[in-house]
């Protein structure tokens, strides 16, 4: 399926606020309302428009974050990968060039919460290595998280 501009401005104003009627956004397009519709029908066929979620915003996110960079010995990747998913604190891992082979994103209410969730990985069969780096402040987000 081809992505024209409208349907790109569509998505961009979706992604702003995926709540809003197809009568504000036929009015935000200057398009009719039937147009809109099924613009949109036609993209939740084809997989561009995948599902409409719930993000949590900056106010529900735990207060402290951090990145975990690993170094995963030899075959030990999916191992490590097992721990990380069984590890409430941590909330998003990539796999990685360079010198760490995966990147976690962890959360924590608590500085307790945050040691022991770093040192849960750190100690985590396989884990040849790890280096932590505590979020102070967001200076630019264009995710909106």
């Amino acid at each position: 399926m081809k992505i024209d501009a409208i349907d790109q401005k569509l998505l961009a104003l979706l992604r702003d606020n995926a709540r809003q009627s197809v009568t504000d956004l036929s009015r935000q397009l200057d398009l009719a309302r039937t147009t809109v519709q099924a613009r949109i029908e036609r993209m939740e066929a084809s997989g561009a428009i995948a599902g409409y979620t719930l993000r949590a915003s900056a106010l529900m996110r735990a207060p402290l974050q951090a990145t975990v960079l690993i170094t995963v010995e030899p075959r030990a990747a999916p191992g490590v990968l097992s721990r990380l998913k069984s590890l409430p604190g941590v909330q998003i891992v990539h796999t990685t060039s360079g010198r760490f082979d995966l990147l976690a994103q962890v959360e924590a209410q608590t500085t307790q919460e945050l040691d022991e969730t770093i040192d849960h990985i750190a100690g985590a069969r396989g884990v040849h290595a790890s280096e932590s780096l505590i979020h102070l402040s967001t200076k630019l987000d264009r995710l909106g998280h």
